[in-house]
């Protein structure tokens, strides 16, 4: 399905037409959710984990965007995760699909206004880090952000008090009391054998990376490479939420001219496939002590 021109094309959403969405969702549905989910690529099968399920298609949603990616269903789903009412996006947002970055950012805007507190973002990720392998859990611990560097930050523009200040602090984007309580539950659930922890650098895509490009994230820092995450996460924080943020590597970054790798999107979900249970069974397990 191709997004449609007007969203695209919008450059700024306001407090009044978030408040609508929000307004919107409140009336048809009774879940009163204090944590959302915004599920990666093919990781959509969280909101299946759902009790007392309420779907709402994107494209029925005043105002909001319609995701263009496979492996992305494209809904809202309101339910309980293990008792723990919360909020599903099966299906996310990205810059690459030809949205503004406000519009990429707009539904983390309108959990805010649902009373959301706590957004966990969960993503397909490259492993740079050479210690990673292939379904391993990434903690995100800090982050990268290259289309900020370029001045694609979703904040750019007007700024709305009603929603946060001027200039929000990232130093702390990654809440650590959420990290140590992904690292217990890591261990009771049996999962820490393959949990890591490191930072997110997200490109704009969607082209994968070449290998020079591998090294220059490998020199800055950067444990895993994807193309999302971070344009919400910035917006979260700006609202007030607290941010867990989980990657799965589904596949290793080719920094060898000689290899014959290439990275491919179908290797991407058929990793997601194998692993995703396991980050199910983490995220649910979780969602119940936050």
């Amino acid at each position: 399905m191709e997004a449609s021109s007007s969203s695209l094309c919008q450059s700024r959403h306001s407090f009044e037409e978030c408040k609508k969405t929000a307004d919107w969702l409140l009336d048809n549905t009774k879940q009163r959710p204090k944590v959302a989910i915004i599920c990666g690529s093919g990781l959509g099968g969280l909101a299946e984990l759902l009790d007392d399920k309420t779907v709402f298609p994107y494209k029925d949603i005043p105002h909001f965007p319609v995701s263009t990616v496979q492996g992305h269903a494209g809904q809202l789903v309101f339910g309980k995760l293990q008792g723990r009412e919360c909020v599903c996006m099966q299906g996310r947002f990205h810059f690459y699909e030809g949205y503004n970055m406000q519009t990429v950012t707009y539904p983390v805007r309108v959990f805010f206004l649902l009373g959301v507190e706590t957004l966990i973002v969960t993503n397909a990720a490259g492993g740079l880090n050479g210690s990673f392998s292939v379904g391993d859990i990434m903690l995100i611990k800090d982050h990268i952000n290259m289309p900020g560097f370029a001045g694609q930050n979703p904040l750019c523009g007007h700024n709305d008090e009603r929603f946060g200040v001027r200039f929000p602090c990232m130093s702390d984007a990654y809440d650590r009391e959420l990290r140590a309580l992904a690292k217990r539950t890591a261990e009771e659930q049996g999962c820490d054998n393959f949990l890591q922890e490191g930072v997110y650098c997200m490109l704009a895509g969607p082209t994968y990376e070449t290998i020079a490009e591998c090294k220059v994230l490998q020199t800055l820092g950067a444990d895993a490479v994807g193309m999302s995450t971070v344009p919400e996460v910035v917006v979260a924080r700006h609202c007030g939420l607290r941010v867990l943020g989980l990657s799965l590597i589904t596949n290793k970054v080719v920094i060898d001219y000689d290899s014959g790798e290439k990275a491919n999107h179908e290797e991407v979900l058929e990793t997601t496939k194998r692993r995703t249970k396991d980050l199910q069974k983490l995220v649910s397990h979780l969602v119940t002590k936050i």
